[in-house]
């Protein structure tokens, strides 16, 4: 009989047999989502999509998709902030241990290409409509390679749209144009998702990709109604109205179409750099569930988990030993090493696949470009939110003024009007729409930082995160953090894109449910 062995355990091949058996019985047993999606309410015990009583429509259980590009990360709490001695003195990242929710991230930075798809996409839209402030308005500012005492004109003519650079980070990019491309991706996704799924006929695309203008896809209009498109019969799926009725046109309830995509927030961008997942022990079979240690002292002070690495070397046996890790200045002058004998290989950006990926699986989250996050820029402090942290809300409404009903703006997006405060009096989450300064510099904080006279800081700066190709170590860690206006740009910082995800935090099948279940116990 053959033996497994370990350092903890002993199991004879029908002793582990039994015990996958019991932990997929008591999965099926313990999960919600089995007991739940039942044919008739529990409530009031009358049937669900039943035309004779009620006719009221509920679609089963579903996870949501995984967007193109992004990455499950899954949540949890961490030590957000530089845990390590703060050199710099900036006293702006005090740690403080919060909680974020599960989400998903792009793999990679968004590229040249990627961006440029984003632009062709602009131009055939709005060409020869007198709107070129369009394109012009998410054009890239690639002038941002000059200096007045370096020779950067090659990359100010070819380093966006040369073929050679394709795949490398994006820059020259403000907040703003990052946003407006998170906005163009939803929408582009969402369209090929009704399109394969026939609920819009692909011949749309030639109507508005042949200057369509005003009337191109937009998603929130679409939910709406505000967008009809073409709308087609032959659909590939079928989904179902209150009356049991085949639909035509998707909505939120129905689960086909991705959520938004966005820049992460800081407190995400940080929790899927440092990647703590790496330094979690191994999952056991003990218990009900396999699941590992809450270990929350171990962290990285990169992207990658600190055994086998020298701080930014390799250092594991192999033909990768002593290869740097990430893109980044070693010092005065030295931007990629000796000839021969380079270190990263790279004396301004590299591609967005370079490098070691951390254990999310996320490329270049130390160096190469700083990042856009959401966030408002300001200094961290005790009073912020412990649990999915993030400064910058500015609550919108549907804008009905004028016609009583809502409407499109000239790009095809829903009009959007800020909440008034009149309307919120009776809330007790909130008082006021705009809560970019709240809690800030008034009297509830009793702090203030002379925004806009005695500081750069105010409500239109943003925050970077990471390390660039022009950064020394210390702004590497995820902890570390700075901030530019949301209008401004460099030739060191880029983006990438986020999405919350909705559901069980676990994120691994459709039987996973927030809180834990236990079978029943056998009684004598």
């Amino acid at each position: 009989m053959i033996i497994f062995n370990s350092s903890r355990y002993w199991f004879t091949p029908f002793v582990t047999l039994s015990l996958v058996m019991l932990f997929l019985s008591a999965c099926g047993s313990q999960s919600g989502v089995g007991s739940l999606d039942r044919p008739q309410s529990n409530t009031t015990g009358w049937n669900y999509n039943d035309k004779s009583e009620g006719s009221f429509y509920v679609k089963p259980t579903l996870d949501q998709k995984i967007a193109p590009g992004l990455v499950f990360i899954q949540g949890g709490t961490f030590l957000m902030g530089q845990t390590l001695e703060d050199i710099m003195g900036d006293w702006n990242n005090v740690p403080k241990r919060v909680t974020v929710n599960s989400f998903l991230i792009d793999q990679y930075e968004i590229s040249n290409l990627n961006y440029r798809e984003y632009l062709n996409w602009i131009n055939d839209v709005f060409a020869g409509l007198d709107m070129d402030w369009v394109l012009k308005r998410a054009t890239p500012d690639t002038l941002c390679w000059r200096s007045e005492l370096s020779y950067n004109e090659p990359f100010v003519e070819y380093y966006f749209r040369h073929p050679a650079y394709s795949y490398y980070p994006v820059v020259g990019v403000s907040w703003k144009q990052a946003h407006d491309f998170c906005v163009w991706r939803t929408d582009r996704v969402n369209q090929k998702t009704l399109i394969q799924n026939g609920f819009q006929n692909k011949n749309v695309l030639k109507q508005e990709l042949n200057g369509g203008g005003q009337e191109n896809f937009n998603t929130k209009a679409y939910l709406m109604g505000l967008y009809s498109g073409i709308p087609t019969k032959s659909t590939s799926i079928q989904l179902l109205d209150a009356h049991g009725v085949p639909k035509d046109h998707v909505g939120i309830e129905d689960g086909l179409l991705y959520i938004d995509y966005r820049l992460p927030t800081e407190a995400e961008w940080e929790y899927a750099a440092l990647a703590n997942i790496s330094n979690n022990p191994l999952p056991s079979l003990e218990g009900d569930r396999v699941r590992g240690e809450e270990v929350i002292a171990n962290t990285n002070v990169y992207s990658w988990q600190n055994s086998g690495y020298d701080n930014l070397r390799a250092t594991k046996e192999g033909n990768w030993q002593g290869s740097f890790l990430a893109n980044f200045k070693r010092g005065t002058g030295d931007y990629m090493g000796v000839t021969g004998g380079l270190n990263d290989n790279s004396a301004f950006t590299a591609p967005i696949n370079s490098f070691f990926p951390n254990a999310f699986g996320l490329y270049n989250m130390s160096g190469n470009v700083s990042e856009w996050v959401f966030d408002v820029y300001r200094q961290l402090d005790a009073s912020e939110s412990d649990l999915q942290p993030f400064r910058g809300n500015d609550f919108k409404s549907i804008d009905t003024t004028g016609s009583g009903q809502s409407s499109v703006d000239a790009i095809g997006h829903v009009n959007m009007v800020e909440q008034q405060d009149s309307t919120l009096t009776t809330r007790l989450n909130y008082q006021h729409a705009y809560a970019v300064n709240y809690d800030d510099g008034d009297d509830a904080s009793g702090v203030s930082y002379g925004y806009g006279l005695t500081t750069l800081v105010n409500d239109h700066s943003r925050v970077i995160k990471g390390g660039s190709w022009a950064d020394l170590p210390y702004w590497l860690s995820p902890g570390t953090r700075r901030f530019m206006d949301e209008s401004q740009d460099a030739s060191t910082v880029g983006f990438r894109c986020a999405m919350s995800h909705l559901g069980s935090p676990q994120g691994v099948s459709k039987s996973a449910l927030d809180g834990n279940y236990f079978p029943a116990r056998r009684t004598k």
